[in-house]
């Protein structure tokens, strides 16, 4: 695959417009040192020297868009809560478009807070409620795609199984996005176990992938293309989503593209250095969404989204990806 022809895709991706649904979050981040062990449990002491707030979930990926250059809406529900009045500040801060965000008083804002120290987290605080979307939010869900669909390139769905996503709503969304004629790419989670027809890529991640095939994980197997559990499971997810292709995260294997009956294809990892994983599949499938809408082929698309994702887990935070870092992994040897 010629760098040139990676390099003019990744000029036009600034050109797309996507529209990002799924369960929006938001990250706080603790940073701090530890000199001492507590005299009260055999856990580290952080002397916290910062803070700092990104957004999370869904609305890490419509971050995503934007930073490389594209424009981006999301549809979601936060809470009437402080956190959901810092998450819409973040994005309108970062240029996206939160009229399509609903702020409900029966909702509460999701929350993760990381806690850092010396470049290693420590722990996460989650700070959640699972809840069901009423028939008025999902009315108002549905349109913000009718009202969205026509001025986008694609639709990505970032599902994190918070209750944003029923399977009533995921064919609305596979219908309409298809009858437009755009692209849908979707991340999925397991534990909702929505069935999604003819999506133009589909990105589980290993475990994903184990877990919604209902075959068992094995030790992973390298090369993964000699990784017979690992390949039945793809098989009978291509068989069930019928995506017109499906890239599989493997870490620190890289990925595993699927194309109809066409034989896998490895894509080995490029990270050199691996300090955090958050955000990482925000930051694939938004590339995997604007180079399609550019006119990659799916290969090309999971070969950028691949060094997307080697270069995002070499940052600390909830980090982004520019395009001109982009065009630097793959001038890369």
């Amino acid at each position: 695959m010629s760098n040139p022809r990676l390099n003019q895709i990744i000029e036009r991706l600034g050109a797309g417009s996507v529209l990002v649904a799924g369960d929006l979050m938001l990250d706080e981040f603790i940073w701090g040192r530890v000199s001492r062990i507590s005299p009260e449990a055999p856990v580290p002491v952080v002397e916290v020297t910062s803070e700092s707030y990104f957004p999370g979930g869904a609305a890490n990926v419509a971050r995503n868009v934007r930073e490389l250059g594209a424009s981006a809406r999301v549809a979601g529900i936060t809470g009437v809560d402080a956190a959901g009045g810092r998450l819409v500040e973040l994005l309108e801060a970062t240029g996206v478009d939160t009229s399509g965000v609903l702020r409900d008083t029966s909702f509460t804002t999701t929350v993760k807070t990381r806690i850092i120290a010396r470049h290693q987290q420590v722990t996460r605080v989650d700070r959640e409620q699972y809840a069901t979307l009423s028939a008025t939010q999902t009315e108002f869900v549905v349109a913000q795609l009718e009202r969205a669909i026509d001025a986008v390139d694609a639709v990505i769905v970032a599902d994190y199984g918070k209750g944003f996503l029923t399977q009533q709503l995921a064919d609305h969304i596979s219908r309409k996005v298809r009858a437009a004629g755009k692209i849908l790419s979707v991340d999925p989670h397991p534990h909702t176990s929505l069935v999604w027809r003819d999506a133009t890529v589909i990105k589980p991640n290993r475990r994903e992938a184990f877990l919604e095939s209902g075959i068992p994980a094995g030790a992973p197997v390298l090369p993964p293309l000699e990784d017979p559990s690992l390949l039945a499971a793809c098989r009978r997810l291509m068989e069930r989503w019928r995506p017109n292709s499906m890239l599989v995260t493997l870490g620190a294997q890289g990925m595993l593209l699927l194309e109809g009956d066409a034989p896998p294809v490895h894509l080995p990892a490029h990270a050199k250095d691996v300090f955090d994983v958050s955000g990482a599949g925000d930051t694939a499938i938004s590339v995997l969404a604007l180079a399609l809408a550019a006119g990659a082929t799916p290969g090309e698309a999971a070969e950028l989204a691949n060094h997307a994702s080697g270069i995002v887990v070499g940052k600390l935070g909830t980090a982004t990806v520019t395009a001109a870092e982009l065009a630097a992994s793959v001038a890369r040897p």
